[in-house]
């Protein structure tokens, strides 16, 4: 990548150079941390991480339910209001996927096992996304032999942008060369010859070959989606979320990176880890660890208060190498009691 207008941003804006570098900074510091908790450990955040999974992949294939709707069906195991059964089988199969998907980075089914994924669990994450919408809805022009967790046998027509994904005959080998390209880029990053902050663009470019694949009759972008998620979990990372809000940019960065540009796909990806990394880091860090001042604001004292203060000198922190600060938890109710006392001046 070079520095031109791929990485210009607004004013007011992060580069995207400088995105790269927070993400880097952000998986160093989990590693610093001890990793990510465990769904046990965490039930609560590994769980508020689900439900928007669940709502927002879904979503952006035209699920109609909204959020608290997801919640409710997927704490209480009940339907709410008079949505389409369809849409709510959506949602229970991909949450049934996605739980699967995150559990395998913190607690494998095969622990020591070779590799970021298989063709196996291509296939059965396409199942467990599909299974349960698919029999209430199954796709008109699927054959027996198209179910979930079966190759297409179909031809697919050329996407908006141009491309073509392959014949069908190609896609049994297709998909072992994808996967063979993410094990290859696993191993790399294991050997240590690959930057942190060089990853956000690897992950796009997975991305988007499993997307140009297509190699199911349906659900592809879902499936894709959580593949993306399985490799990043199995890495040791958070999983990323694309938000309905971010529909037209997540599909205009998919068109550009499969046409070469894999930036703005490469930044959202970035985006969302950070992102979740802040949702995730209050159980992963120690009381006494230093960690960025959004995974210590609440509602007594917000994000912004918190930089005044320790820009001031008010409240103990440090500045990262990424420019950012961090605080503790003990050093934020000290500068409570502080703020309080003395007339209430901070």
């Amino acid at each position: 990548m070079t520095t031109s207008s791929q990485d210009r941003a607004p004013r007011g804006r992060p580069s995207r150079t400088a995105i790269y570098q927070r993400f880097g900074a952000a998986i160093e510091d989990l590693g610093r941390y001890g990793g990510l908790p465990t769904p046990a450990e965490a039930k609560q955040l590994w769980d508020d991480v689900w439900r928007l999974e669940a709502h927002h992949s879904t979503a952006l294939e035209g699920n109609t339910l909204a959020l608290r709707e997801v919640e409710q069906l997927l704490d209480q195991g009940r339907a709410v209001g008079a949505k389409e059964l369809k849409d709510h089988m959506e949602v229970l199969g991909y949450s049934e996927a996605a739980r699967w998907v995150f559990r395998q980075g913190v607690e494998p089914d095969e622990p020591g096992r070779d590799g970021l994924v298989t063709v196996t669990e291509v296939r059965h994450v396409h199942e467990l996304a599909m299974a349960k919408v698919w029999a209430v809805a199954p796709h008109p022009a699927a054959g027996s032999d198209e179910a979930p967790g079966s190759f297409r046998q179909h031809n697919i027509q050329p996407f908006p942008g141009g491309t073509t994904p392959p014949t069908h005959p190609l896609v049994p080998a297709g998909v072992t060369s994808w996967v063979d390209q993410v094990n290859r880029f696993g191993a790399t990053f294991a050997d240590g010859t690959l930057g942190v902050a060089g990853v956000p663009e690897i992950l796009a470019r997975i991305h988007v070959d499993f997307e140009r694949l297509h190699p199911f009759i349906d659900g592809n972008g879902r499936t894709g989606r959580l593949l993306l998620n399985l490799i990043l979990t199995r890495l040791g990372w958070p999983p990323a979320v694309v938000f309905r809000g971010q529909r037209r940019r997540y599909l205009t960065a998919l068109d550009r990176a499969d046409h070469g540009d894999l930036g703005p796909l490469a930044e959202l990806i970035a985006r969302s880890v950070i992102d979740n990394l802040h949702r995730l880091i209050p159980d992963i860090a120690g009381p006494a660890k230093y960690v960025p001042l959004e995974a210590l604001a609440d509602e007594e004292l917000s994000l912004a208060a918190l930089k005044q203060a320790a820009g001031r000198g008010r409240l103990e922190a440090i500045i990262g190498a990424d420019g950012r600060y961090r605080s503790s938890r003990p050093a934020v109710e000290a500068y409570k009691v502080s703020k309080y006392s003395r007339g209430g001046r901070a």
